[in-house]
């Protein structure tokens, strides 16, 4: 059975739901503090797949997922380089997608931050079902068709880019999911975005909310939060 990781932090909240997801999708994940890895309690080397879940990370206070992502670059970069460059799967969602921009792993691994993630165009909180475009050639949704809805939950959704950065995405396939309905204002209506190998995966919506039909308001839609995350066990 393939071992995850959800990699917790003061202030993560969604990561029960994670593990819930990763189990029920084939995976024997665990719950693991931050500071598990730091003092090497536990070592990263031993799972196959790694998600930083959603929440208010050290509440946000210097911006949303900058302390989170603070404590990865100088206390386990070396650790995490290692790991995607091995061809391990990495999924950040919300919170965890902002953590993987600002430690500059996404859109990949980088000396300077060439992306982020910053306040919504509404100026408040948004927390709404979104119709969203999938890119069905990136293998976290197979079996996915083109367009999905999802919950979102965030008050610094909107993602922006330095110039030059929207054609690379582009051109190297990195855009994996597109809003339809744009709900922050985010640049090109980009949702989330992998690494050019495609094993790393930012998004803002929450797949783990969508795990099961009666979450959905109509209780008639397909969860395709269950499908991306068994995608990601049978991919790990």
């Amino acid at each position: 059975m393939k071992k995850a990781i959800v990699l917790k932090a003061p202030g993560t909240n969604n990561d029960y739901e994670v593990h819930h997801a990763l189990k029920e999708s084939g995976a024997e994940p665990q719950i693991v503090h931050i500071n598990e890895l730091a003092g090497k309690r536990k070592m990263l080397e031993d799972y196959a797949i790694l998600v930083i879940p959603g929440g208010f990370s050290y509440g946000d206070d210097l911006g949303a997922g900058k302390v989170f992502s603070l404590f990865l670059e100088y206390k386990l970069r070396e650790s995490l380089i290692k790991f995607i460059k091995s061809g391990r799967i990495v999924l950040g969602v919300c919170n965890g997608f902002q953590v993987l921009v600002k430690s500059k792993l996404l859109p990949d691994i980088s000396v300077e931050q060439r992306v982020t993630l910053c306040f919504n165009d509404i100026g408040r909180f948004v927390c709404k079902w979104v119709k969203l475009r999938v890119n069905k050639k990136l293998f976290w949704f197979n079996g996915v068709q083109d367009e999905i809805e999802l919950p979102v939950a965030h008050s610094e959704g909107k993602f922006m880019m330095l110039p030059g950065v929207e054609k690379n995405l582009k051109n190297n396939g990195q855009i994996a999911i597109s809003y339809i309905d744009n709900p922050n204002g985010s640049e090109c209506d980009i949702a989330g975005i992998t690494n050019k190998e495609g094993n790393v995966l930012g998004l803002m919506p929450h797949p783990e909310r969508f795990f099961n039909s009666f979450q959905h308001p109509s209780k008639n839609v397909v969860p395709w939060g269950r499908k991306i995350f068994r995608n990601i066990v049978n991919n790990a």
